[in-house]
């Protein structure tokens, strides 16, 4: 119909800008395998190829089955299982819909997140803002926003795996809670979170991953993005992709 043009324009002129504007990296991008929920699989997706299957590994520990929002937000505040919480200033549940259809995954809070105690708040944030309105969605319409981790990493390192997996039951609940129509991993941490295995970000790009019956989509983080700006018409292309995918 012509539109996307159109949006690819926005989105690039939105991302310079904000890119511009930035001065500084967000969270860094790479981690570990971790642990992750079962029933991962790959659909075929238009144009590009099955996706790999990733391996399935055992439920962590802390647990949050049957709570509602409020509870489950409080329990995240108020979270203790793993050595983050040690050097934290607060927990980051996250932010958005409570009904959304699209669900954004990130790796971990940085230090502005840390302290305002909400996800991408940071020079990444406003290139994940960017990055939103060149699809047409927005923070907290129809977009809710969480992390692998819910504790900032000291000196924003990648979370290590056993503190993802501790974490893990809490991003489970939000996904159950919230029922979405996708899910967009950003980021390897974040991927290998959703799906369970090792994720390399370019061999992952434009493939649908399905999650329990939730469509997955894998891209960059922003902070990646601030770093490597060249690759801001790749993540244009997922977001497309991940938007042609909802189900």
């Amino acid at each position: 119909m012509g539109l996307a043009p159109l949006w690819r324009l926005r989105a690039q002129d939105a991302m310079d800008t904000v890119l511009t504007e930035a001065t500084q990296p967000a969270v860094p991008v790479g981690g570990e395998v971790v642990q992750s929920p079962p029933q991962v699989r790959a659909e075929r997706a238009p144009s590009r190829g099955d996706a790999q299957v990733l391996p399935v590994s055992a439920a962590p520990a802390v647990m949050a089955d049957g709570m509602d929002w409020d509870t489950l937000e409080a329990a995240i505040r108020g979270c203790q299982a793993c050595a983050l919480h040690e050097k934290r200033r607060q927990a980051v549940p996250g932010v958005g819909d409570r009904q959304a259809d699209w669900l954004f995954v990130g790796e971990g809070p940085g230090a502005e997140e840390d302290q305002r105690g909400e996800p991408f708040v940071g020079p990444a944030g406003k290139l994940l803002d960017a990055m939103l309105a060149a699809i047409g969605l927005a923070r907290g319409r129809d977009v809710y926003i969480a992390n692998a981790v819910k504790c900032r990493p000291p000196g924003n390192r990648t979370p290590e795996a056993g503190e993802i997996s501790t974490c893990h039951p809490f991003l489970e609940r939000q996904i159950e809670l919230l029922q979405p129509r996708i899910i967009v991993a950003l980021g390897r941490p974040a991927a290998q979170t959703l799906l369970g295995g090792e994720v390399k970000i370019g061999a992952a790009r434009g493939r649908r991953f399905d999650r329990n019956g939730v469509p997955v989509v894998v891209t960059y983080h922003p902070a990646y993005l601030l770093r490597n700006p060249q690759d801001k018409a790749k993540a244009w292309e997922d977001l497309c992709f991940a938007r042609d995918s909802i189900v």
